[in-house]
């Protein structure tokens, strides 16, 4: 074996140069490294908020490999054919790359894998994406937990590794092969004239990532336990796109939280982080909550699949709730929403309008930019009633009642509702701008009637649930 022979970085959801064990190891190897992303079915398949952030995630990393002189080689096929290919191609010694948990990411690594090997190429895969692997948080009986509580008492006290620092030098490969252009994958063809309201409101790459990172710890964590439940407030991370992407790892953030003076809100936060470690640890011991009820015996509960008028109402933030609808509008303006909006939206969704939750939660899969497999179903699942740890079903959110608690000024629902404003808001306008003129809504419209009565509503739902505990 040459050490002329490149690595091959297989580039998926870990768009940074700093705390990268892929190229961690590459360097330590002394080898070139092979920057490739491969747009293959998974990727082709990505909603079109998701697809489009990816794209534009994809060109700042470009950006800032090619300041390290390497280039970005961008293929289009089934993942396996064109890394076995490119490593003939290449004379590849190794293609290594940074772990994802779902069962079909995982399927399709094995297979590369297995591939790979029988041509005599070392094919490895690394964490880098969680603070804890999966299959090393255990109970002490054994097994894996389906409770958040227990998981946290018990990750909580495990060391973090510091983050890694950027490689200043990565070597370059002696040739390059051929490579598709990022504007041949045309990843923003869905997103029509919302592309530019939606670019707008996201913080793109490694830089602005960290430096976002930075100004919370420093600012606005020490109120995050106080503020972070009131939407008109500029009081969460913000984060959660930038680590859906990988543009910050969360031993990175782990890290800032250390400069921070230990505080309540500083365990709030990191809770949070830990939330989502909780949803991957569920979503790879428990992969169906991906796609049916995680808890047995919801399947008898009779939401409903259709996509009707209360469906698409609230879709396009035409339900007459105001919070709810306030937050399907930032949700296609910015492609983020506030999570205590989130959490309203989505039980108004499953259980005021008897909507399925998974209803809901391709909904977001197609607008969220922030869009993440474990989270969106374990929240969706969580809201509804029938996941792990799951709010109970009769806990039913008011959103008239949230809304007086969380954002009684209207702040939040100002900013975002421009029927009945004398001065709109320029967001509330943006709203106009990025939906799509077939559902000819206008910000001269009145508002419209609630489709459904939040009492009548709730005592729906609850009749529902009450008939299938009888039922089972």
């Amino acid at each position: 074996m040459s050490e002329d022979q490149p690595i091959i970085w297989w580039i998926r959801r870990d768009l940074r140069l700093s705390d990268n064990p892929v190229l961690h190891q590459i360097t330590r190897e002394g080898r070139a490294v092979l920057p490739v992303y491969i747009c293959d079915p998974a990727e082709d398949a990505l909603g079109a908020a998701p697809q489009f952030r990816l794209g534009l995630g994809l060109a700042k990393l470009a950006q800032s490999l090619k300041a390290q002189g390497l280039r970005l080689i961008v293929k289009r096929g089934d993942a396996r054919s064109v890394l076995s290919d490119l490593a003939k191609e290449t004379q590849a010694h190794g293609v290594y790359w940074s772990r994802l948990y779902d069962p079909a990411s995982i399927e399709r690594d094995t297979e590369v894998k297995t591939t790979l090997r029988s041509q005599g190429v070392t094919a490895r895969s690394f964490g880098g994406r969680l603070l804890f692997e999966p299959w090393t948080v255990q109970k002490k009986s054994g097994g894996f937990f389906q409770v958040y509580t227990p998981f946290w008492r018990a990750v909580s006290p495990l060391p973090v590794p510091p983050p890694l620092s950027a490689p200043s030098d990565l070597r370059q490969p002696m040739r390059w092969p051929n490579s598709l252009r990022l504007e041949d994958l045309d990843y923003d063809r869905r997103m029509h004239h919302a592309a530019d309201v939606v670019a707008s409101h996201c913080r793109v790459g490694e830089e602005l990532a960290l430096a976002r990172a930075e100004t919370f710890v420093q600012e606005t964590l020490a109120q995050y336990d106080v503020l972070r439940d009131v939407p008109g407030q500029d009081a969460t991370s913000g984060l959660s796109e930038n680590l859906a992407w990988g543009e910050i790892s969360p031993r990175q953030i782990w890290a800032m939280c250390d400069k921070a003076p230990p505080s309540r809100a500083v365990e709030t936060f990191r809770k949070e982080l830990v939330w989502r470690e909780f949803s991957y640890h569920l979503m790879y011991h428990t992969p169906h909550i991906l796609t049916r009820n995680w808890r047995e015996g919801w399947d008898a509960f009779p939401w409903t699949h259709e996509i009707g008028p209360e469906v698409l109402a609230w879709q396009r933030g035409q339900t007459g709730i105001d919070l709810v609808d306030a937050g399907m509008r930032e949700l296609l303006v910015t492609g983020k929403m506030h999570n205590r909006v989130r959490m309203v939206s989505a039980s108004y969704l499953c259980k005021h309008l008897m909507a399925h939750w998974k209803t809901g939660m391709d909904w977001f899969e197609n607008c969220l930019v922030d869009w993440d497999p474990a989270a969106n179903a374990m929240g969706w699942q969580w809201v509804a009633g029938c996941g792990p740890d799951a709010a109970p079903f009769f806990r039913i959110f008011n959103p008239d009642g949230q809304r007086q608690k969380f954002d009684p000024a209207g702040t939040y629902c100002n900013r975002w509702i421009a029927e009945g404003q004398l001065t709109p808001a320029s967001l509330s306008i943006d709203f106009f701008k990025a939906c799509p003129k077939s559902w000819t809504l206008s910000a001269n419209a009145l508002r419209p009637d609630p489709v459904v009565n939040l009492t009548e509503g709730r005592n729906r739902a609850l009749a529902a649930y009450q008939a299938m505990k009888q039922r089972g």
